[in-house]
């Protein structure tokens, strides 16, 4: 039952029946009361999925995120290895034990991403079955895909992606299934507003969903074509010519720096 520790906070025995009543009771509160709708598990890792149920039980939220941040699998060349199958499993076997109900953000995309658009290796972006290689090519409405948050980017930076390719990532997570958020900062604070403004009205235009399909027509070094419900096209990377993958019927919604939608 026990979980992983974190030095910046003090330990909370959830196992403890009072504590797990008026926790339930806080909760409850801020979401009649206030008009909270939804819960942010921080550190999830930090106590037992168990706990995660019961208070998903007894709260009923109608959106919740887990925060399951481990590292990615690396090869003797410091670079995240190709297969993170069990990367994104820890993932979804989280959302399994704490009934289904909850969703996580999908680190395991934000990794790859990250490492195929910095080192020019977007081939990255398919994993061995053809599907995408994250949470979203597991359990696609149980993933929270995202570009940074408070920890990764913002002021903390633990892990922020890299500037110049921010928009080339908001195209991934805003055409593909999943539950894509934006961080502030970029909305408001980088001047990217009508840029992702723009693929978030796509997004809604064309019905794209959680549950949505997609079909990967590229994943070259330098080349990242996939079709999303056969309703939009997404092309990411430096490569200008996509060939013959983009029916004559198609016309460009929105574009940028190496993307094309």
């Amino acid at each position: 039952m026990a979980g992983a520790d974190f030095n910046g906070a003090p330990d909370i025995d959830h196992l403890n029946t009072r504590v797990q009543r008026e926790l339930s009771d806080w909760m409850n509160w801020i979401k009649t009361e206030i008009g909270f709708d939804g819960w942010r598990f921080d550190f999830a890792k930090g106590y037992s999925p168990d706990i995660t149920k019961l208070y998903m039980r007894n709260t009923r939220p109608e959106f919740a995120v887990g925060e399951i941040w481990n590292p990615l699998s690396y090869g003797s060349d410091g670079k995240p290895n190709y297969d993170q199958d069990g990367h994104r499993r820890e993932l979804t076997e989280w959302v399994k034990a704490v009934g289904g109900s909850a969703t996580a953000f999908d680190f395991t995309t934000k990794g790859i991403l990250q490492a195929a658009l910095v080192e020019g290796e977007l081939w990255r972006l398919k994993d061995s079955n053809g599907g995408p290689p994250g949470m979203i090519g597991l359990v696609l409405e149980n993933a929270v895909t995202f570009v940074d948050n408070h920890d990764t980017g913002s002021t903390q930076k633990h892990w922020p992606f890299p500037s110049d390719k921010v928009m080339q990532r908001y195209v991934y997570i805003l055409t593909h299934p999943g539950f894509p958020s934006i961080i502030y900062d970029h909305f408001f604070d980088w001047g990217l507003k009508e840029e992702i403004s723009k693929l978030a009205m796509i997004r809604i235009k064309n019905g794209i969903r959680a549950s949505s399909t997609v079909r990967i027509l590229a994943s070259d070094p330098d080349l990242y074509v996939a079709a999303i419900d056969d309703k939009i096209i997404a092309k990411i990377g430096p490569r200008y010519e996509a060939g013959h993958l983009v029916p004559t019927n198609f016309r460009i919604a929105t574009c940028g720096n190496d993307y094309v939608v």
